[in-house]
């Protein structure tokens, strides 16, 4: 896959994408240089050699014009966000800055330097703002962080959302019920622009926040009429018909998508869940 790289979007923002071990139908994941004399970049994630080289000779060429590499932001821990994070520490001696939730999880390979907590302003010297404002979101992963420039209403979003391919919410990692509740708090945000950790930028992106919501509720209200019509189904059983508008390719993953909507709705009182992980409508 041939991409420009890396895209100057604003004086002090650019992107750089770099091919991970993430899911179809993305292949690449956005690394960003924020800041003007001072620099963070939000994940260069990439653990292949080859695209770590090719991302190295990106950042020297931002150091060589006077500008400093000051730390790397991570937006949560999964391997195709967090994969290259060794190497760019290792090689940048700069700080690795993350969530709580997130660093529980790295523990045993990446040692994050700084917690980030939500609410808190990153400013940098010599950027264009007055900071990038850390927005707690977890659903898709615990400790899943946004970054929002509050000025220019430019928010950096990781897995909330994608302008290629979906976001997978699945049951041990990922929450629902908070997934829904993020997305929601984003779209209040009234962002010019949204950039996600998979794709191109994403124009007018409350509508996208929005679009998200209602897809997750459409599936909700398709996983009580399965039941509803076959009490006592288990999620395997319901996925045919739940998903019977997505390519039977992609079942495996939808599968952790639908139990993750019965938590929550178990959760909520509206399903009850039986022996041998058998749902019913209450």
């Amino acid at each position: 896959m041939s991409l420009a790289r890396p895209i100057e979007l604003f004086a002090d923002l650019a992107t750089f994408a770099s091919r991970t071990p993430t899911l179809p139908p993305a292949t690449h994941t956005n690394c960003y240089a924020i800041g003007g004399k001072e620099v963070l970049l939000v994940e260069p994630a990439t653990p292949y050699p080859d695209e770590q080289r090719a991302m190295m000779e990106w950042v020297q060429a931002i150091e060589r014009a006077g500008r400093k590499i000051v730390g790397i932001v991570l937006t949560h821990h999964h391997r195709d966000h967090a994969g290259g994070i060794p190497f760019f520490k290792r090689e940048l001696k700069v700080p690795v800055l993350a969530h709580r939730a997130t660093a529980e999880r790295l523990d045993d390979w990446i040692e994050v330097d700084r917690l980030l907590e939500d609410g808190e302003l990153l400013q940098l010297e010599g950027a264009e703002t007055n900071g990038f404002r850390v927005l707690h979101t977890p659903g898709h992963a615990p400790g899943h962080v946004c970054l929002h420039d509050e000025d220019r209403g430019i928010a950096i979003v990781g897995d909330m959302v994608a302008s290629i391919g979906t976001i997978l919410i699945e049951p041990t990692d990922g929450d629902m019920s908070a997934y829904l509740e993020q997305l929601a708090r984003l779209s209040k945000l009234e962002a010019s622009v949204a950039l996600p950790s998979h794709g191109e930028p994403i124009r007018e992106p409350t509508q996208i926040f929005e679009r998200y919501i209602s897809h997750r509720r459409m599936r909700e209200e398709r996983i009580l009429d399965a039941l509803r019509g076959a009490p006592r189904a288990t999620p395997s059983a319901l996925l045919s018909s739940v998903y019977a508008d997505t390519p039977s390719s992609v079942w495996p993953l939808a599968l952790l998508s639908l139990r993750a909507h019965l938590i929550k709705l178990e959760k909520e009182g509206r399903v009850l869940k039986g022996e041998g992980e058998r749902y019913e409508v209450v």
